[in-house]
């Protein structure tokens, strides 16, 4: 696996986030942010380009060098971006270091991603606050028997993406509240394109 996941995956894995249709979502999610931003799972970069101030600087974290190296490629006028090659399990910053967390369609791919949430936790400051974008488990009963069916397959070919992640559950267990969450289903296969959408705070 290691030609496929070293130079075959980062590149599907950048076609997929092309996808035009997600670019709404990222220009709300990436236009709330604010101060100093840590982005988990920069992936190629897809986000760099929507950054604007009141963002200072963005530390991009990703743990992949294969799509760190495309990231860098990536177009990021006039904004600081410095990047970081770590796991979200264990995020090399201080406790309480930055004001916002950035995910977008990361979270069904971490490995452990309780503990990248709880790390998530760890370095946002008290009044900071947490964005994110995900797909994850549908509240339709025959479209999550599809997720579950397909998952232990589609994760093996996906880079461990997981299709039936409940994100919202798993935001709230890791401490964090959430102000506002929007679902919805985007166009397309049903038990890929159910969305979470919103912003949170440390409990």
């Amino acid at each position: 696996m290691g030609f496929y996941n070293d130079i075959i995956l980062p590149r599907v894995c950048d076609l997929a986030m092309r996808n035009a249709q997600l670019r709404p979502y990222r220009e709300r999610v990436i236009g709330a942010a604010e101060g100093l931003v840590i982005e988990i799972g920069v992936g190629s970069g897809r986000n760099l380009p929507l950054y604007r101030s009141p963002v200072k600087e963005v530390l991009a974290l990703e743990p992949s060098p294969q799509l760190t190296a495309m990231a860098r490629g990536a177009l990021h006028p006039g904004m600081p971006v410095r990047f970081i090659e770590a796991s979200a399990e264990a995020i090399p910053l201080d406790d309480q270091s930055v004001d916002t967390v950035v995910t977008t369609w990361t979270l069904c791919s971490i490995p452990d991603a309780a503990m990248a949430l709880t790390e998530m936790r760890r370095v946002l400051r008290p009044s900071g606050k947490l964005l994110f974008v995900e797909h994850g488990m549908a509240p339709d009963r025959n479209v999550r028997r599809w997720q579950d069916w397909l998952t232990p397959a589609w994760k093996r070919i996906s880079g461990g993406c997981h299709l039936n992640r409940p994100i919202s559950t798993m935001i709230e267990s890791a401490g964090f509240r959430i102000d506002r969450v929007e679902t919805g289903y985007m166009p397309g296969p049903k038990a890929m394109t159910f969305m979470y959408e919103g912003s949170a705070r440390p409990n």
